[in-house]
Parts: C-alpha cells; sequence; structure tokens
C-alpha cells in the first residue's frame, strides 16, 4: 500500500465501504450523511478520490474496496513507527505502554506474536 496514505475523513470513508461492500453510490451516500453529516456530492467527491488513489473501484455504480483495512493499519502504523521512532517497535512499545502494567494474557499474547514475527 505504497504511498497511500489516508487523511482520518479518507479512513472514515474507507471505514464505511469496508463495513457496507459491495455498496451502491446511493445506499453509500445516504450511509455518509448519516454517519459523517456528508452531503451527496461530497461522497461522490471521496468516492472520485478514493478511486484515483487505488484504495477503491466504482463499476457499475457499485463502490468495493480494493485495499484492506488490514493493509492501511499495517502501513500507517509501519509509517508512524518508523517516523516518530526512527523504526524502533521497542521505543515505540515502551512509550505506548507508557509505564502502564499489562496482564499475563496480553504478556502471553504480545510474546505469541513476537514469536511468529521473528526473524531466524
Amino acid at each position: 500500500m505504497e504511498n497511500k496514505r489516508l487523511a482520518e475523513s479518507d479512513f472514515r470513508f474507507m471505514s464505511i465501504i469496508w463495513e457496507s461492500e459491495p455498496v451502491g453510490s446511493t445506499e453509500l451516500a445516504r450511509l455518509c450523511l448519516s454517519r459523517l453529516g456528508w452531503k451527496k456530492s461530497t461522497t461522490y467527491t471521496m468516492i472520485k478520490k478514493m478511486c484515483e488513489k487505488g484504495l477503491a473501484k466504482n463499476e457499475n455504480a457499485v463502490v468495493t474496496s480494493l485495499v484492506t483495512k488490514g493493509e492501511v493499519q499495517a502501513s500507517e502504523s509501519e509509517l508512524f513507527v518508523e517516523q516518530t521512532f526512527s523504526g524502533s517497535l521497542p521505543g515505540f512499545l515502551v512509550s505506548f505502554l507508557g509505564g502502564k502494567k499489562i496482564s499475563n494474557k496480553e504478556a502471553a499474547e504480545l510474546k505469541r506474536l513476537i514469536d511468529e514475527y521473528r526473524e531466524d
């Protein structure tokens, strides 16, 4: 998902697509009105913008995503850690925890994930 950064409004819009896809553009406009307070023209502008960014497609007035929510979250997280913590995942975790304690269950889950992604 290279060079496809999402502003907060883009992410909220894509979240509606991810939750509803495939979704007709008229229904998407209705959802955006009720959830985001957007006019129909704003929704149609966002559909065009997301299609131009390669994040969504609009065929026959049916909108679907071209990237998953997980792909976007992974890309944004990686960029955040790189820019804010010089790529240091341990530095990020220390800052994120901020001195808070985690449960044994959370610690075990983190260890399992670390083991799963560890380079050999």
